[in-house]
């Protein structure tokens, strides 16, 4: 088995993307997952294929974090079940929308960022790390980007949400310092997801436009980033993973092959 044999991990976003290679990625090392997301039919996909792959139980939630009493209803439904002590939290549920200029900017756009990226993370840390504390072991991971580190051109509200997060990240760090909890930020550039899409209106033409020419990162990469920093030894905390493609220097230094 794996080096996460029993533990419970409960992962959010897990419908698609890094979310859903994390989740794979901490069952395979041995640990009960929690997938969590709004799409129901994707974590009942998820949930056969990896009981078929692994002959495990994995459990699915589905819930909107944006809703603080959403969670909270299913919180206390794995309390009933007995899967609500959560070893490892990823925080990973995230989106961009739009890439208007601020004096152009679509509240509604901007409204979805920020209750996904920076109230999601508070709801659901909020309701899972005090179990944590009561039994002293735990770890969050955070999933951030390269944006909560460099402002580019029309990124402003998202790379607003993603600096957020780099500061909550930090603030739990030193909130929970003493309690036995680990806590770590995943910071990647460009990875090749539904994340484009999303942002780009499902335009799918635009949405291909950020990986031409270079080779972006896998959701594969980023879980294994996550699951390297969740097995080191119990006095390691790593705080902070900043994991790019090598064709990416920066936010906006590119390497494009085509150019």
């Amino acid at each position: 088995m794996g080096q996460l044999d029993g533990k419970i991990a409960l992962v959010t976003g897990a419908s698609s993307g890094i979310g859903r290679a994390t989740a794979r990625a901490l069952a395979r090392e041995g640990a009960r997952v929690i997938a969590a997301a709004r799409r129901q039919d994707r974590l009942e996909e998820l949930c056969r294929e990896l009981a078929a792959e692994l002959d495990i139980e994995v459990g699915a939630l589905t819930v909107d974090v944006r809703d603080h009493s959403d969670f909270e209803d299913s919180i206390e439904r794995l309390r009933e079940s007995g899967w609500d002590r959560v070893v490892i939290l990823v925080n990973n549920a995230g989106l961009a929308a739009g890439l208007e200029p601020i004096q152009e900017g679509v509240l509604d756009k901007w409204n979805r960022m920020i209750d996904t990226n920076v109230k999601g993370i508070l709801h659901v840390s909020r309701l899972v790390v005090p179990g944590m504390v009561e039994r002293g072991e735990g770890h969050v991971v955070n999933i951030g980007s390269i944006a909560g580190r460099e402002i580019y051109p029309n990124g402003n509200v998202y790379c607003a949400t993603k600096a957020a997060v780099r500061a909550l990240n930090k603030a739990l760090r030193i909130d929970l310092c003493g309690r036995g909890i680990r806590v770590t930020s995943v910071d990647p550039g460009l990875v090749e997801t539904e994340f484009s899409l999303v942002r780009f209106d499902h335009d799918q033409q635009l949405a291909a436009r950020p990986y031409a020419g270079m080779t972006p990162l896998g959701p594969g990469d980023v879980a294994d980033a996550v699951v390297w920093a969740v097995t080191r030894p119990p006095h390691v905390n790593v705080e902070e993973i900043l994991l790019m493609p090598t064709d990416q220097a920066s936010a906006e230094h590119i390497h494009r092959k085509s150019e």
